[in-house]
């Protein structure tokens, strides 16, 4: 049977992205990666003003608005039907509401088969990450590190900061092929 989509989700600098290339060697087929960063960096520049794009606190917070989630919803659902069509995808995303957020992207992936996969580090390991990343608001990674998790039901948990990429990637390709 399979999965036509693995969802992992983490706080910023928990490791996801590693984990996703790792993952991707580790599987016994092809899968694209799916990032929100990648998401993020399509969206114009003035949606990184204002309150209905995408808005990065000094401190670390993010919020989101109306403009944003419209598109995110077309982005999400665009994800969905290449999956439809055939080509597995890895999502590596930030659930910022939460299992509200799940809820979210499980609607728009109605009908497809779903791993969801909970990236997980301390607070501790997602700071000394983000301080060596000079692409990062200081704060963010702490002030996500449990936020992202609440409310959201998983099929697996790895923990990113214990594990090597490598390692909790062979623990979801495990997954992937009992599936």
């Amino acid at each position: 049977m399979g999965f036509d989509v693995i969802v992992i989700n983490g706080g910023s600098s928990s490791g996801k992205s590693t984990l996703v290339r790792a993952l991707q060697a580790a599987l016994p087929s092809p899968w694209l990666s799916v990032s929100i960063d990648t998401f993020v960096d399509a969206l114009p520049a003035t949606m990184r003003e204002g309150n209905t794009g995408i808005d990065f606190a000094p401190d670390g917070g993010v919020s989101v608005g109306a403009d944003f989630r419209r598109l995110e919803r077309a982005w999400t659902r665009g994800i969905a039907e290449m999956a439809r069509a055939g080509a597995p995808i890895i999502l590596d995303d930030v659930f910022l509401s939460g299992g509200e957020s799940q809820a979210r992207l499980l609607a728009q992936l109605e009908g497809l088969r779903v791993l969801w996969v909970g990236a997980h580090c301390s607070p501790d390991t997602a700071e000394a990450r983000e301080a060596t990343r000079p692409d990062r608001t200081p704060g963010m990674a702490v002030m996500q590190a449990e936020l992202v998790h609440r409310g959201v039901r998983y099929d697996l948990d790895v923990d990113t900061g214990a594990l090597t990429p490598e390692a909790a990637a062979r623990l979801i390709v495990e997954r992937v092929i009992a599936a």
